[in-house]
């Protein structure tokens, strides 16, 4: 009887008790969808956490009045855990540390090379994980467009005259896929941006920007890697196009991977100087990320599971930012 009991008490000791963990999410939707889509988050932290021998109390799920919001709460340590896009992350990444990265539906076609994509055939969703996504600068059916395309195809290089000579859709400047990467890639190869483009025109969202590339308004456009995929009816029914999508746009350049959001941990809460526990939170959300109720409550971020993160993963996003400082000035 009494080795029982001390052996419990044994148990106890190696248990560390911890009174309230606080994540923070942004607010990507409305943060009252948020909180109710997140609230059995509480006891699969708790669950999971406790495996890892933290017992912790309470679990607090804020979301942020903004994306800077939760790199703030981070950088004071009022709050322990943050779920942020790369972008925030580098922003904030001297008071926070990227953990773990998500992960998503991958797409069948990554290639660096914008002839890989142009087969004719749909870009597809598979069952493989991606951390990271492309955007894609695609010409369209316009006679230019067409132009462009065949110069790709025939595997010639595009010169910048070649590229100034056609009319541009972007996004807004904040834009990961419809402007940033597509600006460093610009950059990259002719140490031009999209504002040195003599035709460049914003659209206010990805739905009108395809429009405009269907009638030939414009000549290119900038979008996420299935974007194509997400308009290939409207395609053909709203935007009166005679044949598919995937037979009328080509792929002109691809950029480099856009990091998917990341978990990144406070590195000035009282919580995470715990030896082992941010140790414990990275596994604790990877397991969450494998279980079926853990993927049903992640999925309001489009996150299908994490894996461990690399802060060299983001560099690409640093210089992103670098490009949006210099813009602003």
């Amino acid at each position: 009887e009494t080795d029982l009991q001390g052996s419990g008490v044994a148990q106890k000791e190696v248990l560390q008790e911890i009174d309230t963990l606080t994540v923070a999410f942004v607010p990507s939707k409305e943060p009252a969808e948020i909180v109710t889509a997140t609230e059995p988050l509480k006891e699969m932290l708790k669950a999971e956490l406790l495996k890892e021998g933290f017992e912790v109390e309470n679990v607090d799920i804020t979301v942020g009045t903004s994306y800077e919001a939760v790199g703030e709460a981070l950088s004071a340590g009022t709050a322990d855990v943050g779920l942020i896009p790369g972008s925030t992350y580098v922003l904030f990444d001297d008071d926070a540390e990227v953990i773990l990265t998500a992960i998503r539906a991958g797409l069948n076609k990554d290639s660096d090379n914008p002839k890989d994509w142009n087969d004719g055939l749909p870009t597809l969703l598979n069952d493989s994980d991606a951390v990271s996504y492309r955007s894609l600068i695609i010409a369209g059916p316009s006679k230019k467009g067409q132009e462009l395309a065949a110069k790709i195809n025939a595997g010639k290089e595009l010169t910048w005259e070649d590229l100034n000579s056609a009319n541009w859709t972007v996004m807004s400047t904040t834009s990961p896929a419809g402007y940033i990467y597509p600006s460093l890639w610009l950059q990259d190869r002719y140490e031009k941006g999209l504002t040195d483009l003599e035709s460049a025109v914003q659209s206010d969202s990805y739905a009108s920007a395809m429009a405009r590339l269907a009638s030939g308004q414009v000549d290119v456009v900038l979008v996420y890697a299935d974007a194509r995929l997400d308009y290939e009816d409207e395609w053909m029914k709203d935007f009166a196009r005679t044949k598919p999508i995937w037979e009328e746009t080509n792929v002109i350049g691809v950029t480099s991977p856009i990091y998917n959001d990341t978990i990144s941990v406070s590195n000035f809460s009282e919580n995470m100087q715990i030896p082992g526990f941010k140790q414990a939170v990275e596994n604790a959300f990877i397991n969450i990320g494998n279980l079926p109720d853990g993927k049903e409550v992640i999925k309001i971020y489009s996150h299908d599971g994490y894996q461990v993160a690399d802060p060299e993963d983001y560099d690409e996003e640093r210089k992103a930012q670098e490009l949006i400082k210099n813009l602003s000035k």
